[in-house]
């Protein structure tokens, strides 16, 4: 297949599937179809009344008759201004519901993407095909497919009238249409290349500037704002040199356009004027081809218009449907088991895990038990797996070999939403939204009462500070809750945990944020919240675990220990007790340093 044939079998495909959003507002389409027809004939009639009359009343002094004729010309006007002011509006109504729906199904389908999508793809570059890739098809879907088919038939309409007239003229007019078109398709081609560039240049811009701007505190610290604004520099001129490449073939295409309008115009002139003359043709008909002459170019730079519409929304609309399109690596089965009486029992048994084909392996038959109400901790280095463990527990990611089980069942026989109502998770970078304190807790359950957010937060010692800000529960956070510290962000993702009351609990270096003194709180209200429940806690500060029943120490991707603290503290050369004697060791050094 050539790549031109290419090209229009992937347009049709895009076509077909923006038309599927469009569909629910078909019946409103086609009434905006005809209103457009309605309009367009109107619009294309009066040359023909001007013509008539010229020669038929004006030349023959018939004064009544001309006045019938300026009450048709003056009523095809306003019928034209109300038939395209109903179908302005009704075209912008249905295309801001397709563009609602639209952004409904992109938004939608990222919430269910796997959490690897991300780590390949920038956010600034998911927002773009939300926000702007989606307002590139919004002059297309509210006016563009219309007024396409309205200029499509105001081009038939004045033909039909042109050729009723005088067919000589006719074909003068319309000599210069064969070299039109192929520069219509030379433009075509063309621009639609330069508007696919144009789109990836403003992903990478918006991905930049999000990167950029969450960063901001970094770049200042280490006094980097000339350097990344070098960087900024040279991405701003390749969008800019994008826009331009556009620019330029418009450059070429309009004035184009506007010389084969002239020419016309000018042929019609030298011609009819030389067989008006002649009495070859009155002067009603010629003044009416004029003015044909005028209107028939308009919706061919109308139509090269909405070329440049369609081909900016079709590389918009190829950009949103490869995200669409993309395939989730998380599959949940048609019919997925349910837990009716869920005990809270974890089982890895034999789970090998690797981020990419090709990498090392994280996990490394890795396998152990949770038995129910039982409090695991998992210790380690940076990079030994221990966070990729909850990561597989909650299927963020999907393993490559052995099992995961929740009471028995494999967690991939289960729904994702059911697998993951059991859990509650604390992560050490904190979450938060632009809402109230009470929102960013209970997100949006609406079983969770006042009263039940009130008691969690005194559990945790959070009541105190939050009475203090202004509206208290109600006091609005901003973006990721910048108002907050760290500890106390990290305080409201505990009560978050709690006011769900999961039947499993996950804390991954849930203190790291807080000082000591709210450590000690939050240790303390914790345990009191693990009771009953089987909890996973992933801990740096080995201080906060020793109490756990079974303590599960990693190394490179391997169980390389397990037991309580008391067993593990008293094995020789044990990576456990050389973790313990450093941490312990810098602790003694910390305090002698205090004193």
């Amino acid at each position: 297949m050539s790549k031109n044939n290419s090209t229009k079998a992937v347009d049709r495909t895009l076509i077909k599937r923006l038309y599927f959003f469009v569909r629910p507002y078909r019946y409103f389409v086609l009434l905006a179809v005809v209103l457009t027809l309605s309009a367009s004939f109107l619009g294309t009639i009066r040359p023909k009344l001007t013509q008539v009359a010229i020669d038929d009343y004006i030349a023959v002094d018939d004064f009544e008759g001309l006045f019938n004729i300026i009450l048709l010309l003056f009523g095809a006007l306003i019928g034209e201004f109300l038939l395209q002011m109903s179908n302005t509006y009704l075209t912008r109504w249905f295309g801001q519901g397709t563009l609602y729906s639209l952004r409904n199904a992109i938004f939608k389908k990222i919430q269910s993407l796997h959490v690897q999508f991300y780590d390949k793809n920038p956010i600034g570059r998911l927002i773009t095909r939300t926000t702007s890739d989606v307002e590139a098809l919004s002059e297309l879907l509210s006016d563009g497919v219309v007024a396409i088919i309205g200029d499509l038939f105001r081009i038939i309409f004045i033909l039909y009238f042109m050729f009723s007239m005088n067919w000589e003229l006719s074909f003068v007019t319309i000599a210069v249409l064969p070299i039109l078109f192929y520069a219509t398709f030379w433009f075509k081609e063309k621009v639609r290349v330069a508007f696919l560039n144009v789109r990836d240049q403003i992903s990478n811009l918006n991905s930049f500037v999000q990167e950029h701007i969450n960063g901001m505190d970094v770049v200042q610290l280490f006094n980097r704002e000339d350097k990344q604004r070098e960087k900024f520099n040279k991405i701003n001129a390749k969008h800019k040199e994008a826009h331009v490449e556009t620019i330029f073939y418009f450059s070429i295409f309009w004035p184009l356009v506007e010389v084969f309008s002239s020419f016309a115009m000018a042929l019609i002139v030298w011609y009819g004027g030389g067989r008006a003359m002649m009495g070859g043709v009155t002067f009603g008909v010629l003044l009416a081809f004029i003015q044909y002459a005028r209107q028939f170019f308009m919706p061919i730079r109308g139509l090269s218009e909405k070329f440049n519409t369609l081909q900016s929304a079709l590389a918009s609309s190829e950009r949103i449907f490869n995200v669409i399109d993309t395939d989730t690596d998380i599959k949940e089965i048609e019919k997925p088991k349910r837990i009716e009486d869920p005990k809270g029992e974890i089982r890895f048994e034999n789970v090998w895990f690797k981020y990419n084909e090709g990498e090392e392996w994280v996990l490394r038959d890795v396998s152990f038990t949770a038995k129910p109400g039982e409090n695991i901790a998992i210790v380690g280095a940076t990079g030994a797996g221990k966070t990729t463990i909850i990561n597989l527990l909650l299927r963020f990611y999907e393993i490559q070999k052995g099992s995961i089980k929740l009471d028995g069942i494999d967690i991939k026989e289960l729904g994702l939403s059911d697998l993951r109502y059991y859990f509650s998770l604390v992560l050490q970078d904190h979450t938060l939204f632009t809402g109230s304190i009470l929102d960013n807790i209970t997100l949006g359950e609406e079983g969770i009462s006042r009263e039940e957010v009130i008691a969690a937060s005194h559990q945790v010692e959070a009541h105190r500070f939050i009475e203090k800000l202004p509206g208290k529960y109600d006091y609005v956070l901003r973006e990721q809750g910048k108002s907050l510290s760290m500890g106390q962000k990290q305080l409201i993702c505990f009560v978050r945990a709690m006011v769900f009351d999961p039947k499993i609990l996950v804390l991954d270096e849930a203190t790291s944020s807080v000082d000591s003194e709210t450590e000690s709180l939050v240790t303390e209200a914790s345990s009191k919240m693990m009771k009953g429940r089987t909890s996973i806690v992933i801990a740096h500060r080995l201080s906060t675990i020793q109490d756990a029943d079974t303590i599960l120490v990693m190394h490179k991707g391997e169980i390389r220990e397990k037991g309580a603290h008391a067993e593990l503290i008293q094995q020789e050369n044990g990576i456990y007790k050389k973790l313990y004697e450093l941490q312990y060791k810098e602790q003694v050094l910390a305090t002698t340093k205090d004193d």
